[in-house]
């Protein structure tokens, strides 16, 4: 059975409820039944002082426990508080008061208190003992004057003291206190209701939890129809984003995702244009060569072979060019990196271009700052791939009597490389596409001079694959800037 992700939040909200409620049951009904014990101890403590209080006024009349023990009913009189004498036992007119079960088969034998037949039997029973039952009258000597040596041991023992003078103990047989009949009916109603509250707030819980639950939920479902719309290619979808927390978060993330999806896709489409655009131009040029050709409007000759040669030539730059570019996208140029002196390698290609430069009047011009070797861990034949493809560039784009400025220095742990040529210069809206793929400053930069707006991407790869950075400005000498920087 698969549920749903509603289902298990709901699900997960209630449980916790479901445990809440039954912890703070349970609580609340330990709570509930210590505080009737400490009440119950509390008044059997209050119950045993106004024993004693009785039992010191009784020794205060005649100074000893006599009368005590030879009347055994002021005995059961000072444990009930029905009287304290024998005068007042009995009034006048009125009947005997009904003696408690406990006391039927008492003889009045202090030796013999409590009653053992009802001491044993309420034991048997496991039942609580009342609290006269559990009391028993020492002397200031230590006799015992109402109760069993038998049952001395464990007793809690509460001293009488008459002006400041031990007169004897009470001493009370350990045993849980009895509640009055109105605390345990009390406590019985009361475990109910908490129950039945209980359940009210079982039931409250689940209706809050499910329209919670949904709600938490709704978001998820908005992702899944985006994501779902993504799959399907419609990179336009976009989730509704309330609030700044995780679920927040992560609509942003996936409309973050859908808008670089859309970039991508909108990329992939204008490289395939910029390709077939750029492919169809030498092809068209091919065919109208040769149906010229065919036709006879040009003779065959040298010159005819010669342009056809050229136009097959430019196609396979282009070809290679977008060849390279995929394979360093992809990571798959191989690069094979060893220590490499940058000053030897930079000189050598700059003086490799220099007749170039003469023949087009151009001037080239290198510095370096550098003392000593720069010894970069790089693959040399790549590097010098990025140097001839940058120094090219000024070689097909500059005026004549132009020239180019290459200066290597260094500043701290940073190798910099920067290449300044003449006008003409770039426009300043068109310098951040430079390193676009098949992108051209047509004013300058036009297909004629042999470029197809593949050169800058390329050196972006090699340069990012070797951990630096490029970048383009204007020149102050009214030209293009390219700035290269290399970690040491």
């Amino acid at each position: 059975m698969r549920l749903s992700i509603h289902t298990k939040l709901f699900l997960t909200l209630l449980l916790a409820c479901v445990l809440v409620l039954l912890g703070t049951q349970a609580f609340v009904q330990w709570s509930f039944r210590r505080g009737l014990v400490e009440l119950a101890d509390a008044r059997e403590q209050e119950r045993v002082e106004q024993i004693a209080d009785r039992l010191i006024d009784i020794y205060r009349r005649d100074q000893s426990w006599r009368p005590l023990l030879e009347d055994h009913r002021l005995w059961i009189a000072a444990l009930r508080g029905r009287g304290q004498s024998r005068r007042d036992q009995h009034p006048a007119g009125q009947r005997p008061e009904h003696r408690p079960p406990w006391l039927h088969r008492y003889r009045g034998e202090p030796a013999k208190w409590p009653p053992r037949a009802t001491f044993s039997q309420s034991r048997a029973r496991k039942r609580p003992l009342p609290l006269e039952l559990r009391l028993m009258l020492l002397n200031a000597d230590g006799s015992i004057l109402y109760g069993r040596k038998s049952l001395m041991a464990d007793t809690r023992r509460h001293p009488l003291v008459l002006e400041g003078k031990p007169i004897g103990e009470l001493a009370l047989i350990p045993g849980p206190p009895i509640p009055a009949t109105a605390e345990l009916r009390f406590r019985s109603s009361q475990a109910e209701r908490l129950w039945i509250i209980a359940v009210a707030m079982l039931l409250l819980s689940a209706a809050l939890a499910y329209p919670l639950s949904r709600r938490l939920v709704r978001p998820v479902r908005g992702f899944q129809e985006a994501a779902r719309r993504l799959a399907c290619g419609d990179y336009g979808a976009r989730v509704p984003i309330q609030g700044s927390d995780e679920i927040a978060r992560l609509g942003r993330d996936i409309n973050a995702l859908a808008a670089a999806l859309e970039r991508n896709e909108q990329t992939r489409r204008r490289w395939v244009a910029d390709i077939s655009h750029e492919l169809r131009t030498p092809i068209a040029l091919l065919r109208s060569e040769l149906e010229a050709l065919q036709d006879g409007v040009r003779p065959l000759d040298r010159t005819a072979l010669d342009r056809l040669h050229d136009d097959v030539l430019r196609l396979a730059r282009l070809v290679n060019d977008l060849y390279e570019l995929s394979i360093t996208d992809t990571g798959a140029l191989g690069f094979r990196f060893a220590d490499t002196d940058v000053a030897e390698l930079l000189a050598a290609d700059i003086e490799a271009f220099r007749k170039e430069f003469l023949a087009a009047g151009l001037d080239l011009h290198y510095h370096s700052s550098l003392p000593r070797p720069v010894i970069l861990h790089a693959d040399a034949q790549r590097l010098s791939q990025l140097f001839r493809n940058l120094i090219r560039n000024s070689l097909q784009y500059t005026n004549a009597a132009g020239h180019l400025s290459v200066e290597l220095d260094r500043a701290q742990d940073t190798l910099c490389i920067d290449f300044r040529d003449t006008a003409p210069g770039v426009p300043a809206e068109a310098i951040p596409r430079l390193f676009e793929r098949l992108y051209r400053v047509d004013a300058s930069r036009s297909r004629h001079t042999g470029g197809a707006g593949l050169g800058l991407a390329i050196a972006q790869n090699i340069v990012a694959a070797h951990g630096g950075t490029i970048a383009a400005a204007p020149s102050p000498s009214g030209g293009l800037w390219i700035c290269i920087r290399f970690p040491i």
